[in-house]
């Protein structure tokens, strides 16, 4: 054979030694692919069988489609018996809280749900507890902080050092306040302590209702403060202390089967519009040991976020806040 020959053979081998080597990536992922995609029964609340549907409310809380979603689907599913929310949040928006708390109680209808507190249920983390006929706490969770809070900031004073001066052209006095960019006029912080109470007497008319109180009762209680899961035992803001467990037996107490498995019905694997969704990069970033590094992102992400509108929320200021 000609040198030339024996070159392009060459050239040609390695040219299909790579295409083969494509090829058996593409069909890898393909599987990883479809792996994650139909086999989804643990994550996206696909259960043939009777149960009961654990679902975790943490964080911060919003309008969360997802999360309404998966709720929806447990008041419609006849293999969900009963069903447990564990909450961990320090609240968020209110109209949030209103929509979880609304898709709760149309679940309590239809059968029964108890809420577990793990570490916080605040404000409209507390919110959501109350929708449910049972909550179980923690000796040293952290409940209550009933309440409404509407914030903003001022840059009047950073604009000023940096020789900005804003104004504005407006239809009418209130539109648009309060504004970011200097004082708020008295009528303006009018408006918003309207809303805000409107908002917390609506808050403390869930209270009374949910637990039984009369209004003296909840004003008592429903001046933001917090309190122990033992403390809110003594105030009846809880039913029980304890875990799952506790949690468990009270279904059982309502007629449910103590031997029904508990099922964590997840938030559904987002289907991103590359070859991999998201649960299988999640699995990948798992094979090669990298799956905790996302949790902490998200964090670090969700306290950063600037929340709209009125919330019902509690948070401990830092230190680095205060300097």
């Amino acid at each position: 054979m000609q040198a030339d020959d024996i070159i392009d053979r060459q050239r040609l081998r390695r040219k299909v030694t790579f295409w083969r080597i494509v090829a058996i990536l593409i069909a890898v992922l393909g599987v990883v692919w479809a792996a994650t995609y139909f086999t989804n029964n643990d994550e996206t609340g696909g259960f043939t069988y009777n149960h009961i549907a654990k679902v975790k409310i943490n964080g911060t809380i919003f309008e969360d489609e997802d999360l309404l979603e998966r709720l929806e689907d447990i008041e419609e599913n006849d293999f969900v018996k009963g069903v447990i929310l564990s909450i961990d949040s320090p609240g968020g928006t209110t109209v949030g809280g209103e929509a979880i708390f609304e898709a709760v109680r149309k679940i309590a209808e239809k059968k029964p749900v108890v809420a577990q507190v793990g570490t916080l249920a605040a404000s409209a983390g507390y919110m959501i507890a109350s929708a449910t006929d049972q909550i179980v706490a923690r000796k040293s969770s952290i409940v209550g902080s009933i309440g409404v809070i509407f914030q903003y900031p001022n840059f009047e004073g950073l604009l000023d050092n940096l020789g900005v001066d804003m104004r504005s052209i407006k239809s009418s006095p209130l539109k648009a306040e309060p504004n970011f960019y200097g004082n708020t006029p008295p009528e303006a912080e009018a408006m918003i302590e309207r809303m805000i109470l409107d908002s917390y007497d609506w808050f403390k008319g869930i209270v009374t209702e949910r637990r039984g109180f009369d209004p003296q009762e909840t004003a008592q209680l429903a001046d933001g403060s917090v309190f122990t899961g033992r403390q809110a035992l003594e105030n009846g803001l809880v039913d029980q202390l304890g875990g799952e467990d506790v949690a468990r037996n009270w279904l059982t107490e309502q007629g449910l089967d103590e031997e029904l498995d508990t099922k964590l019905w997840k938030k559904k694997p987002e289907r991103s519009n590359f070859l991999i969704p998201g649960a299988a990069v999640t699995w990948i970033m798992k094979q090669i040991g990298l799956e905790s590094l996302s949790q902490p992102i998200a964090e670090q992400f969700e306290r950063r976020l600037m929340l709209d509108g009125l919330l019902s929320i509690w948070h401990v200021q830092s230190a680095d806040q205060n300097e």
